[in-house]
């Protein structure tokens, strides 16, 4: 069973009872011949796959039906530990009953999900998902022996965290979009670096083109080099140019700094409740709350110095709209 049966005291703990019973009794652990494809009407496909990063390797087994592309049997063969004879198992019965096209969708982290006992705790501990993640690979492996192509055909994006099958370009989007600025807030957001942690820095199971932490210092620099240019060209380009969760946190700043307190202070408050680009100007819509929802001089006075302390703050287009 390899180094899964070497591991001692609690770390069992950490297994999904599905784990540990796939381990011991697989269910879709052989072969599938020629003879046994043909029988049922099917063309068979046999894909490999080894991980580097620790030595386990899976080979596929497909009867596939030709005239409809799907797979009527699967089967597999594991030279590993028990997590990715698990895994493994797995995979080959997620694959039983779907087109191969269907079948290319499955990721690494659903196969872990469907050894879940329970769907918000961990079918395997961290340490070992790296030896869970190798369904996605061979199965794309054995798509393109079937379609007759390049299995990177399969691959349109820079995937960083193979274990939860998260891209590049996803992972840049998020960063920018929710201004995040740890590891930990990426993780809460898309699940990368939630399992074998390879992507997170160097030094991990599997070495990767690029990192998590890469991905956060990039995003630094970007925003050091526009705050640097903000104070050389003035204030407005760098409000215009700011995410809408940026955007949101200057005209919170700006509200605690200078207003808040004297709504307050008459037993009020306002809340901000979205930014949007129209034509030129900038609207920020706000609801007034406690005495200021009702206060007659909300849409007057009070509206008209809110709305010069952030055209004077941030940008000369912001409409403040009181909705």
């Amino acid at each position: 069973m390899g180094m899964d049966s070497l591991i001692g005291g609690t770390i069992w703990d950490e297994y999904s009872q599905k784990v540990t019973d796939l381990m011991n009794n697989p269910k879709n652990m052989g072969e599938i011949t020629e003879e046994q494809a043909k029988e049922m009407g099917a063309q068979l496909i046999v894909a490999d796959f080894g991980a580097e990063s620790c030595g386990d390797a899976v080979r596929l087994y497909w009867a596939v039906d030709p005239k409809t592309d799907k797979i009527l049997e699967s089967k597999f063969k594991s030279f590993g530990c028990g997590t990715a004879i698990a895994s493994s198992d797995t995979m080959a019965e997620l694959c039983k009953g779907k087109t191969v096209d269907e079948a290319v969708k499955i990721t690494n982290i659903d196969v872990e999900k469907a050894m879940r006992d329970e769907p918000d705790t961990p079918a395997v501990p961290p340490q070992k998902m790296h030896c869970s993640v190798m369904a996605y690979d061979v199965i794309k492996k054995a798509a393109a022996q079937y379609k007759g192509v390049d299995m990177e055909s399969f691959e349109e994006e820079i995937i960083v965290c193979e274990c939860a099958r998260v891209s590049l370009s996803t992972l840049k989007e998020v960063i920018r979009l929710n201004d995040l600025t740890t590891v930990e807030q990426i993780t809460d957001y898309t699940k990368a670096g939630a399992f074998c942690k390879s992507c997170i820095k160097p030094g991990g199971h599997e070495e990767k083109d690029i990192y998590l932490v890469d991905l956060l210092d990039e995003y630094e620099k970007e925003k050091m080099a526009k705050a640097a240019d903000a104070s050389a060209s003035g204030s407005d380009a760098a409000f215009k140019d700011m995410t809408i969760v940026q955007k949101i946190k200057a005209v919170d700043k700006v509200v605690d700094d200078n207003i808040r307190q004297m709504l307050i202070m008459d037993g009020g408050d306002m809340e901000i409740l979205d930014i949007k680009e129209n034509g030129e100007n900038i609207d920020i819509y706000i609801r007034y709350l406690g005495a200021c929802s009702g206060c007659a001089s909300s849409s007057t006075g009070t509206l008209f110095a809110i709305e010069n302390i952030l055209k004077e703050k941030l940008d000369p287009n912001i409409r403040v709209l009181p909705i």
